[in-house]
C-alpha cells in the first residue's frame, strides 16, 4: 500500500468539480489497496472554484483537500501541489475525467512497487482507445514527432493529462523543470529521461471534452518555445 495524492488542477471549473470529485471518490472506494487523497489545486480561478473546493474538503475531511495557487499556470499548480505533498506518490488528472478512471491502478501500482519513477498515460499507443477530432489527433502526433526528433524523447505521448511520480523523484526533478504552463508535462519527461529515471507508459481510454479550455494554438506555440529553450541551453541535470 502507498499513500497517494491525486491532484486535480482547476481553472474556472466550479460547474464540474463537485461531480468529478464525487465520481473519483466512488472509484477510489473500490480500490483500497492505496491510501488516497484528492487535492483540488485551484489555479487562480475567478468563478468560485475555490469555494466549491473548500466545501468538498469540509464534506470529506482527510479525503479531499483544497489548495489555492493565486497565479495561473498548470505547471505551477502541479509544482506547488507535488512539492508540498507528504504522500509517497503524487499524481494528477484532468478535471473533465477524459481519461477513464479504470487506468488509475496501472498508473500508480508500478510507482508504489518501486518499479518506475514516473508514469504517464498515452492516447497515441496502438493499444489506446481515443475519441477526438482529427485536428487534435494530428496536432498531438505532430508534436510527439517533433519531441522525438528534436528532443530525443522516447515516448508515444507527452501531453496526456494523466501522470504520476514518486514523491522522492518529484523533489529531485521539479527544481530543474522551469515551465509553469502546458509544456511542464513534456519538460518533466525530458528531464526525467535525461537523468536516468524510469518511465512507464500506460495506454488509456480517452474521450475528448468538447468544453476543454485548452487553446491549441497558444499551447502549441508555448510547447515549441519550451523545446527550443531546452535545445539551446541543454536539458539540466537533477541532484538525486
Amino acid at each position: 500500500m502507498a499513500t497517494v495524492d491525486l491532484v486535480i488542477p482547476c481553472y474556472n471549473e466550479a460547474h464540474v468539480i463537485a461531480d468529478s470529485v464525487g465520481r473519483t471518490l466512488a472509484f477510489l472506494d473500490a480500490h483500497p489497496e492505496h491510501e488516497w487523497r484528492i487535492v483540488i489545486a485551484d489555479n487562480a480561478s475567478t468563478d468560485g472554484t475555490l469555494d466549491v473546493a473548500r466545501e468538498l474538503q469540509a464534506a470529506h475531511p482527510g479525503r479531499v483537500a483544497a489548495l489555492h495557487i493565486p497565479v495561473k499556470g498548470r505547471g505551477l499548480a502541479l509544482r506547488n501541489a507535488w512539492l508540498t505533498s507528504d504522500a509517497q506518490v503524487s499524481a494528477y488528472m484532468d478535471v473533465d475525467l477524459s481519461t477513464d478512471l479504470k487506468h488509475l491502478p496501472e498508473l500508480i501500482d508500478p510507482l508504489a512497487a518501486d518499479e518506475a519513477d514516473v508514469s504517464f498515460g498515452t492516447r497515441l499507443d496502438a493499444r489506446s482507445e481515443t475519441v477526438r477530432g482529427w485536428r487534435r489527433e494530428f496536432t498531438s502526433r505532430s508534436y510527439v514527432f517533433i519531441l522525438r526528433w528534436l528532443g530525443g524523447l522516447r515516448v508515444s505521448d507527452a501531453q496526456c493529462g494523466f501522470k504520476a511520480i514518486r514523491t522522492d523523484a518529484a523533489r529531485a526533478l521539479l527544481p530543474v523543470v522551469e515551465d509553469t504552463g502546458w509544456f511542464f508535462d513534456s519538460e518533466l519527461l525530458l528531464v526525467a529521461q535525461h537523468n536516468g529515471y524510469r518511465l512507464h507508459e500506460v495506454p488509456v481510454k480517452w474521450i475528448d471534452d468538447p468544453d476543454s479550455r485548452v487553446n491549441i494554438i497558444k499551447t502549441a506555440t508555448g510547447d515549441l518555445k519550451g523545446l527550443w529553450r531546452l535545445r539551446r541551453g541543454g536539458i539540466p541535470s537533477a541532484v538525486r
